[in-house]
């Protein structure tokens, strides 16, 4: 990793628009868009965000030892220091001058990207399990964590790409580690806000795309358009001396984004699915308590497959990082299956949670409509009917499976109606809590899942509740369990926070769920992490600064 580039060096390097003459030729020893990060010789990014505008946090950066200023050129003239550069576009600009810092690490690397509206980061680390079982020296960087060798490097509290400048450094760090090829998982923002653009994907994989961030894109062809961006940027990959595998790969069964995609992608491609038309598909599929097992077919190969992961969903993401891995990296189908083996889980992807109480608890990220559709009924899956009895037996009641979940606030709004119906179609029973207000009333939140609830013949009280606690909520849905019942905690998954007004309060839903099955059961466990739902009337979060 450099220690330092010059200015001059790094804008001669860049792409148009952005390749500039006449740069101070003064060196830069870090790259900082946050002006309380920035240490003497930096240079500081000025980015308009939402609520912030990083242009008014210069003369801090200057303070903290900025050597150099890049921002909107409409404040050219207007920032009194001579080492300001004016650009059209500040944000798009940075992944490439970041990339240029770092040397390029995208083009030492075979890089493959993962995107979609669920299934992301189970397909990244599935691709990743596999490529360790193929001894392929590789790293990943996901919405969860970055995984450069032995070291594992948290990426935040929520869930997004990381900023350009953190995605280039991550791969600079491969690259000095020895590491060949790396595992991105992009995100809709990732895309839309230029984040990955310099990255040199060799390969790029979709796995569906479904109802999310209308807030962010404004309308579904949007938010399609900003994934797609993932196999329009294959075609204009740099040339490595490893090669350039240009490969597609996309869900066959993804009604809404297929046909697109398939037309769109421009260089090679493959699709994946369970109908006999896709180019990789999975029969005999079995669905069990200890995972899944099915046989893989290509025209190429019929293996078959084990995972230990739940549902029909992870059977697709289980496609999709085969069909990357054998036709993108030509990784044998028996050594690919047996990374899939390998992956024994992911935190806060359909997590079981046992103290030893008679039903099942589980925690899962599943924050969108479709997520929590598919989660329930991998969960559907997991409560069989019950078994014949004897004469005279009396006859077990069939398994249930109980929601709870929130939506967010100063996100996506249609959702919150579309996943409480979905909840009251596919649980047996439903309670509706906090999932990061922000700023917006939670109880105004809720009335609009309630509305959603009602719409599909839920009663309130009956097949649904409201708790605005989480942690009480999660508290509710066990008194419900009977046993052999399923209580399904969806939308924070791994995230180690929840926002109430501006504030970040830790929180984590294993704990919670641990915590809560602790005092369930009246054994030792955590504490209930604190949110300020428990003592703190809504109309003073709200106005927290």
């Amino acid at each position: 990793m450099p220690t330092q580039k010059s200015l001059q060096h790094i804008f001669a390097e860049l792409p148009l628009p952005f390749c500039m003459a006449n740069v101070p030729d003064i060196p830069i020893t870090g790259i900082s868009i946050d002006s309380r990060a920035v240490k003497p010789g930096h240079l500081f990014v000025a980015l308009k965000g939402g609520s912030v505008d990083g242009h008014d946090y210069i003369p801090k950066a200057i303070d903290n030892g900025a050597f150099a200023i890049v921002g909107n050129e409409d404040f050219v003239g207007r920032i009194a220091n001579p080492l300001y550069i004016g650009l059209k576009n500040p944000r798009r600009a940075l992944t490439w001058i970041a990339a240029a810092f770092y040397n390029w690490p995208g083009r030492h690397l075979t890089v493959i990207g993962v995107t979609g509206t669920d299934g992301k980061t189970t397909t990244t680390n599935l691709i990743y399990q596999i490529l360790l079982a193929a001894k392929i020296k590789a790293g990943m960087i996901s919405t969860v964590n970055a995984v450069i060798g032995d070291e594992v490097l948290d990426t935040g509290f929520h869930v997004t790409t990381p900023d350009a400048h953190d995605v280039q450094r991550y791969l600079s760090r491969m690259v000095e580690a020895g590491l060949t090829h790396v595992i991105l998982e992009t995100t809709s923002h990732g895309w839309a806000q230029y984040r990955v653009d310099a990255c040199e994907f060799d390969i790029g994989v979709v796995t569906n795309i479904t109802h999310e961030h209308m807030d962010e894109h404004g309308n579904y062809e949007n938010y399609r358009a900003a994934k797609a961006r993932l196999f329009s940027s294959l075609e204009v990959t740099f040339e490595k001396k490893q090669g350039n595998p240009r490969l597609g790969v996309i869900n066959r069964d993804d009604a809404k984004s297929f046909d697109f995609l398939n037309e769109f992608i421009k260089v090679r491609k493959l699709n994946y699915g369970l109908g006999q038309n896709a180019d990789v598909r999975a029969t005999d599929i079995e669905y069990s308590p200890a995972g899944i097992h099915f046989t893989a077919k290509s025209r190429n190969f019929n293996i078959p497959v084990s995972s230990k992961l739940l549902g029909p969903y992870n059977v697709s993401n289980c496609l999709a990082a085969l069909t990357a891995s054998v036709y993108g990296l030509k990784i044998k189908p028996e050594i690919a299956a047996q990374g899939i083996a390998a992956l024994n889980g992911i935190p806060g992807r359909m997590e079981r949670i046992d103290m030893g109480q008679n039903f099942t608890a589980i925690v899962d990220f599943a924050h969108t409509p479709n997520a929590l559709k598919v989660a329930l009924e991998a969960a559907r899956v997991l409560t069989p009917n019950p078994s014949p009895t004897g004469r005279g037996e009396e006859v077990r009641a069939k398994p249930r499976v109980i929601a709870v979940f929130g939506s967010a606030g100063l996100r996506d709004k249609e959702k919150r109606r579309m996943m409480a119906e979905t909840s009251v179609e596919l649980a047996d029973l439903t309670v509706l809590t906090a999932e990061d207000p922000r700023t917006e009333s939670l109880d105004g939140i809720l009335d609009e899942m309630v509305a959603g609830a009602k719409s599909r013949g839920g009663r309130e009280g009956e097949s649904f509740w409201r708790v605005p606690d989480r942690g009480e909520a999660i508290r509710f849905a066990l008194t419900l369990a009977r046993p052999g019942d399923i209580v399904l905690s969806c939308g924070k998954g791994h995230e180690q926070s929840m926002c109430f007004g501006v504030r970040e309060h830790l929180w984590d839903d294993r704990i919670a769920m641990r915590a809560a099955l602790s005092e369930f059961l009246g054994v030792e466990g955590p504490k209930m992490p604190y949110l300020p739902t428990q003592d703190t009337p809504e109309e003073e979060w709200l106005t927290w600064k």
